[in-house]
């Protein structure tokens, strides 16, 4: 597939996390569409019925790279391993590319602080890029909500409506926690005391320095945030949705490319997308 690119320089070599799942595919057919970048590892836990099949094997192709629960030899030939799993796994991976001096990229949400602090202890080893949303749309409005949490700090409240298909195990998604995070940060309030998760009964009156979530989950969505910021005589919503995980692949690929000129450290993207 890169063989015939027309590139000077070698294509970056990319393993795949979760390859027989949602993500994992859509990640190999975003690499298969690419000249710069190519399949060079698959990796997906020992039960999965794909182990030791051909990764490509759903697109009526054969890459010659074989999915394997086999970490260390999954990533043997990568430069990069893309990884959308569960937490538990994710680290189980890192720390394999740490010692290996694979580079990374995570999407995969979930984390715990004491998880996310061992995530950044390991990233003094080997370069990682870290986002709960690889989407590019994504980071734009967070970009969008940190310029309107500056400017409405007062005088308005704030809630963040988040929506997922019925698969979804984690509530409020990681991209709304994000938000609220940026929100938070952007009005010097820090999003562990002022968020409320969950409303019945008789509430009170809305705390205004309280940030509210509310998550839906149905059907196949694939993702919709929206952020409201309700002042008195108008309000203002910020809102992105997903139609297709392909955005995730496409940032994914951005962010492989970004990690091009750095050996370690924990990123994000807002560094791939220079909105620092």
């Amino acid at each position: 597939m890169a063989g015939n690119s027309s590139t000077a320089s070698t294509p970056v070599r990319v393993a795949v996390a979760g390859a027989s799942g949602r993500m994992g595919r859509m990640l190999i057919e975003a690499l298969r569409a690419t000249d710069d970048c190519v399949l060079a590892g698959a990796l997906d836990v020992a039960a999965s019925p794909g182990i030791g099949s051909d990764a490509t094997a759903f697109l009526g192709h054969a890459s010659g790279v074989a999915i394997t629960s086999d970490i260390k030899a999954g990533l043997q030939n990568a430069d990069v391993l893309i990884d959308f799993t569960r937490p538990e796994g994710t680290l189980a991976h890192l720390a394999v590319c740490a010692e290996l001096g694979v580079k990374m990229v995570i999407g995969t949400t979930g984390f715990s602080d004491e998880q996310k602090a061992e995530i950044a202890a390991l990233a003094q080893r080997t370069a990682v890029v870290m986002a709960p949303n690889m989407s590019v749309g994504v980071n734009v409005t967070l970009k969008l909500l940190e310029m309107a949490a500056k400017a409405m700090a007062t005088g308005y409240d704030i809630e963040i409506i988040e929506a997922h298909h019925r698969h979804k195990v984690d509530a409020p998604s990681g991209t709304a926690l994000k938000m609220g995070e940026v929100i938070a940060e952007a009005m010097g309030r820090d999003l562990k005391e002022c968020a409320v998760y969950a409303r019945e009964g008789i509430t009170g009156e809305r705390d205004p320095s309280s940030i509210g979530f509310a998550a839906i989950r149905g059907g196949d969505i694939v993702g919709d945030h929206t952020v409201l910021f309700a002042g008195i005589g108008e309000r203002i919503e910020i809102t992105h949705k997903s139609s297709s995980r392909t955005t995730y692949a496409q940032g994914s690929l951005r962010a492989v490319r970004y990690l091009a000129a750095h050996k370690t450290g924990l990123h994000d993207m807002f560094d791939v997308l220079n909105l620092k």
